[in-house]
């Protein structure tokens, strides 16, 4: 009896050890949040920072920042705080500018987002949103993790994560601070001196363009090969089309102009990058827009 007891003893606890050992493989292994296409870069006076961002763990959020990002609402704003191996900083975009804001910068800036809390952890180059007492007063304020910080995990709203400019964080990691209050601060301002975006996606423009011109100039090639077997359905090689015949060349005869008009228009069409999505081209007016120069 006491035998079976202390096997039974065992083997539950065996199964115990064996569920947290697979719980922990799990989540440890788990992969990273899907990044969007889009990237935002900050140009500081340190170098330059890009961040993607995760619609799918904090959509409103992302909205938000992202919208203040193509309004230039960034521009000549500072990161304010940098602590080596914990955070460094964006200062709120409502006080942390040297430049005036127009209306619709204001307006948007001035908005609190409703905190999207998640699984997602607090580890170096993560993006995590500040806020107050308040869970739902995230507003434009946001800190680029330096280090792992598990404390700060499902407490603060992390919405993207640092891409490039690792050596960027690190140079700042490196400046003179000074201590105020609960803050560690350059002694320095780090100013972000202009920002702008792009779609990863746009990058394959040209590729698509260059396909579409190619496989075109194919269709058109092999259309005439095989219209030149056999034009209106008579023999090339006789030198005489019977009377007979005469429906049929007429008919063909159009088939073949309205062909070779489709093509001059389709090629028309691809020099005017019309096939291609019109979010997948950026404008000299977007990259303005984007950098808050318009």
């Amino acid at each position: 009896m006491l035998n079976r007891k202390s096997a039974l003893i065992g083997l539950i606890s065996c199964f115990y050890f064996h569920s947290v050992f697979l719980t922990s493989f799990v989540a440890a292994s788990s992969p990273d949040p899907l990044l969007g296409s889009a990237r935002v870069v900050f140009q500081t006076n340190y170098g330059d920072i890009e961040f993607g961002f995760y619609p799918t763990v904090a959509p409103k959020t992302v909205e938000h920042i992202f919208k203040l990002v193509r309004l230039g609402g960034y521009n000549t704003n500072h990161i304010f705080r940098v602590e080596k191996g914990f955070v460094a900083q964006v200062a709120d975009v409502a006080s942390g500018r040297s430049a005036p804001m127009n209306k619709e910068q204001r307006r948007e800036a001035e908005k609190t987002v409703v905190g999207e809390f998640s699984d997602v952890k607090h580890v170096r180059g993560i993006l995590s949103m500040g806020r107050h007492e308040d869970p739902n007063s995230a507003g434009s304020s946001f800190s680029m993790l330096l280090g792992d910080s598990p404390h700060l995990d499902g407490k603060y709203a992390i919405f993207g994560k640092v891409t490039k400019g690792d050596e960027t964080l690190k140079a700042l990691e490196e400046l003179p601070t000074r201590r105020e209050g609960i803050f560690v601060m350059p002694t320095e301002r780090i100013t972000i001196l202009s920002t702008y975006y792009y779609d990863t996606e746009m990058e394959n423009c040209e590729d698509m363009r260059s396909i579409m011109k190619r496989r075109l100039a194919a269709a058109a090639i092999e259309t005439e090969r095989q219209m030149g077997d056999n034009t209106y359905g008579v023999n090339r090689a006789s030198a005489t089309v019977n009377t007979s015949d005469t429906k049929i060349v007429s008919v063909n005869e159009r088939r073949s102009l309205m062909l070779y008009w489709m093509l001059i228009m389709a090629d028309m069409y691809v020099e005017a990058t019309h096939l291609i999505p019109d979010v997948c081209c950026e404008t000299a007016e977007t990259v303005a827009y984007a950098r808050g120069s318009k």
